[in-house]
C-alpha cells in the first residue's frame, strides 16, 4: 500500500472511533480514547528522551493510570482557570527558551527534567481536552479546527509565498510568510463560525463566539492569531526534540503519519491556552 493509501486508512480508522466519543452526550468516552493516545504519545516521548524501553512503557501507562484515577476520583469537575493561566505562561515563555536553545539545547537538560516536561504537558493537554468537551462539542470542535485550519493554511501559504525561513536548524520548510498565513486562515475562520453560529443552534458557545462576547472583534482577532502562533510553537518543538534524538516520526503507531505526538503536536499547547482565554 502506498504511503497516501496508509494516510487514509489510518485517518479513517481514527475517525471511526473519535467521532461517535465526540458526540457522545457524556465526557467520559471522549475522555477515554483521547487517554489512551495520550498514553501513547507519552511512550513516543520517554523514547526519544532517551529512556530504555521498560521506562518508556512505564510511561504511557503513568499517563494513562494517572488519567484513569483522576476521572475516577473526581468525576470531570470544572479544573480551575489558574491550571490554564500556568500552562499558557510556561508554553510561552518555556517554549520561546527552547527554541531560542535550539537543538544543541535540548539534550543539555538533564534526562529527569526532560522526561518531566513532556509527562506534564501531555497530562494537562488530556485535562484541558476533556475540560473543552464538557464546554460541549461546539467548542471542542471551534477549537480543534482552529489547529487544523491553521496548519492547513500556513502549509499553502508557506509554499505560495514563503521566503523567509522560520526555524531553519529546527524545521526547514517552515517561514514566516506561512505563519502569517495561518493567522489569516483561522481569523478568517473564526469569522465565518460566529456568523454561521449566529443563524444556527448549537449546543454551547464556541471559543470564537466567546471571545468576541467577552473582548471585542480585537480581542477575537488577537486570540486566535496568538492561539495560531502557538500551535506553531507546539509544533516546533516536536520537530525540536526529534531532531536532538535523531528521529524523522515520534514511531510508527500510525502509519502513514508516523506517530502520536507528530498528530497532536501543535494540540499540546493550544487546547489548554483555549481554555485560559475561554476563562476571561
Amino acid at each position: 500500500m502506498t504511503i497516501l493509501g496508509q494516510r487514509v486508512v489510518t485517518a479513517v480508522v481514527l475517525l471511526a472511533v473519535l467521532l461517535p466519543t465526540l458526540f457522545a452526550p457524556v465526557v467520559w468516552p471522549f475522555a477515554a480514547v483521547t487517554l489512551l493516545l495520550i498514553g501513547a504519545a507519552g511512550w513516543e516521548w520517554a523514547r526519544l528522551n532517551g529512556c530504555d524501553a521498560p521506562l518508556a512503557v512505564a510511561t504511557g501507562v503513568l499517563l494513562a493510570a494517572l488519567g484513569v484515577a483522576w476521572l475516577a476520583a473526581a468525576g470531570m469537575p470544572a479544573l480551575p482557570a489558574l491550571l490554564w493561566w500556568c500552562a499558557l505562561a510556561t508554553w510561552v515563555l518555556g517554549g520561546a527558551y527552547a527554541l531560542r536553545k535550539g537543538v544543541s539545547g535540548w539534550p543539555a537538560l538533564a534526562r529527569p527534567l526532560r522526561w518531566l516536561i513532556g509527562v506534564a504537558a501531555l497530562a494537562v493537554a488530556w485535562l484541558a481536552l476533556a475540560e473543552a468537551k464538557s464546554h460541549g462539542v461546539n467548542f471542542l470542535l471551534s477549537v480543534f479546527s482552529l489547529v487544523w485550519v491553521a496548519d492547513i493554511a500556513a502549509y499553502f501559504g508557506g509554499r505560495a509565498l514563503g521566503r523567509r525561513k522560520l526555524a531553519p536548524a529546527i524545521s526547514p520548510g517552515k517561514s514566516w510568510e506561512g505563519v502569517f498565513s495561518g493567522m489569516a486562515g483561522v481569523a478568517l475562520l473564526a469569522g465565518v463560525w460566529v456568523a454561521v453560529e449566529h443563524r444556527r443552534t448549537v449546543d454551547s458557545s464556541s471559543l470564537y463566539t466567546h471571545l468576541l462576547e467577552r473582548v471585542g472583534v480585537l480581542g477575537l482577532a488577537a486570540g486566535v492569531a496568538f492561539l495560531a502562533a502557538m500551535s506553531v510553537v507546539g509544533d516546533l518543538f516536536e520537530s525540536l526534540v526529534k531532531r536532538a534524538a535523531g528521529a524523522k516520526d515520534s514511531s510508527g503507531l500510525l502509519p502513514g503519519h508516523g506517530g502520536v505526538l507528530d498528530r497532536v503536536d501543535a494540540l499540546l499547547p493550544v487546547f489548554p491556552l483555549a481554555l485560559a482565554l475561554a476563562s476571561v
